[in-house]
């Protein structure tokens, strides 16, 4: 009989709760507070020309982009090693409760609130939600109140963090994670918002077009993925295998869902634009979707449900910019060549020690930036009236040049940004995990649950 010398493995002690991880509830008690000092009580209905059915189509819209969230987190978890699934699926959903609190109390404010210097809004202005349910409608979206409007563009600020965390996925302490959102939601997501899309905003005064959140969205949660992927650098254990390709189906359902409501419902009403931004954006995915598996096969590779699923998502990333200016034939074109050049990055990024883990740069950021790019070559008075000047192929150079001058200027923003938020995140509580966490698994390191 073989008789084992091994020693007797010691039971795991859980770590106890540290100082910092009451911070959060201490400051959820404090915002508690804030409801009594102040209730929003509307003083009136709002005086406006609302329109019943711009309302009925924005709240389904509004609808639509929350269940993205979701989405993604299907998505995502899909992909990542078993161990990792429930702790990276978190990661989105708790976006969706930590944005949505910060959002009433001060975000929509610095998003939306009055201009300051064009770069970021007051957050007195709607602190709480204070003229809100009694203020007049968006400038810009005249028709639907302005509780709706705020509750829509939340669910874009709910995505955003939530698409950078397929960079840092299997890696990331959750405590910390927490902290980096709040502070990229604060420092690179407003601010980025606001000069987009705030009539004030130094972007939108340029005339930088982004219908539905290219720059704000995509590229912001591109550029801080591969900071992110830099800063804490390549897991111990840098190859895995999806831990359920089924979910990744799920989540790419569930996004190009929502999608309609992220694109379509950025025309802020039932119209015509709003038709035209459904049409790009079905017919960017699923062009992108045939792109990406036929250039798999021109590089010998058999067609996969994961490419299809990374290329459906590529494209409806690259339209997002440009669902509202372009045709659905450069549409198509937008889609084909966004997957492209996605698939090529993908490939570049394998090659190099840049353990992005769900290729969220090359495929979110650099998507992003394909579409902003191809939104000042497409983009055309015959589709939207309102644009202030039309894209290259139509004999015009300035919109171009706005675009191309955003991106760098976006990118540089929002890379440094992020990367300085991570070494503050740092040093009030460490990102990565440990050696012993990585390999025991997120799951049951950081939340003790496992699938």
């Amino acid at each position: 009989m073989i008789t084992s010398t091994a020693p007797a493995a010691t039971p795991t002690k859980a770590p106890s709760v540290t100082k910092l991880s009451k911070i959060p509830f201490i400051l959820l008690v404090l915002v508690v507070g804030l409801t009594f000092v102040f209730p929003a009580v509307p003083i009136a209905a709002p005086q406006a020309d609302l329109s019943p059915a711009d309302m009925a189509w924005m709240l389904t819209a509004t609808a639509f982009v929350l269940l993205m969230t979701p989405g993604l987190a299907f998505f995502y978890g899909g992909m990542v090693n078993r161990k990792n699934v429930l702790s990276t699926m978190l990661q989105s959903f708790i976006c969706m409760a930590m944005l949505t609190v910060i959002w009433v109390v001060f975000g929509f404010s610095l998003a939306f609130g009055e201009s300051l210097g064009g770069v970021i809004g007051n957050p007195a202005t709607f602190f709480m939600m204070q003229n809100v349910l009694d203020g007049a409608p968006w400038e810009l979206a005249p028709t639907i109140p302005l509780a709706l409007f705020a509750m829509f563009q939340l669910k874009f600020a709910i995505i955003t963090p939530a698409l950078i965390t397929g960079a840092f996925a299997e890696r990331i302490r959750f405590t910390s994670y927490t902290v980096f959102i709040l502070l990229f939601f604060i420092f690179i997501y407003a601010p980025l918002a606001h000069a987009t899309w705030h009539p004030e905003g130094i972007l939108f005064q340029l005339g930088v077009l982004d219908f539905a959140g290219g720059t704000v969205v995509h590229m912001s949660a591109g550029w801080a993925a591969l900071a992110s992927a830099l800063f804490l650098k390549r897991r111990h254990e840098a190859t895995h295998s999806p831990a359920m390709i089924t979910f990744v189906l799920l989540g790419t359902g569930l996004l190009w869902f929502g999608w309609f409501g992220f694109n379509a419902g950025s025309a802020m009403g039932a119209n015509p634009l709003a038709a035209t931004a459904l049409s790009t954006t079905m017919a960017a995915s699923a062009a992108a979707a045939l792109a990406w598996i036929f250039f798999d096969g021109v590089k010998g590779r058999k067609p996969s449900a994961m490419g299809t699923c990374i290329g459906a998502v590529v494209g409806l990333v690259a339209i997002t910019p440009a669902a509202g200016f372009v045709t659905l034939p450069h549409s198509i074109a937008i889609g084909v060549i966004a997957a492209v050049v996605s698939n090529l990055l993908v490939d570049l990024r394998s090659r190099t020690t840049i353990d992005d883990t769900l290729d969220v740069f090359p495929c979110h950021g650099v998507g992003g930036m394909v579409g902003m790019l191809l939104t000042g070559v497409f983009a055309s008075k015959g589709v939207n009236p309102n644009i202030p000047d039309q894209g290259l192929l139509f004999g015009e150079t300035k919109l171009f040049l706005a675009q191309f001058g955003a991106l760098v200027g976006v990118s540089v923003f929002a890379f440094a940004g992020s990367w300085l938020l991570l070494k503050v995140t740092n040093l009030i509580s460490p990102l990565r995990v440990s050696h012993e966490e990585e390999q025991l698994g997120l799951d049951l390191s950081q939340h003790d649950e496992k699938l």
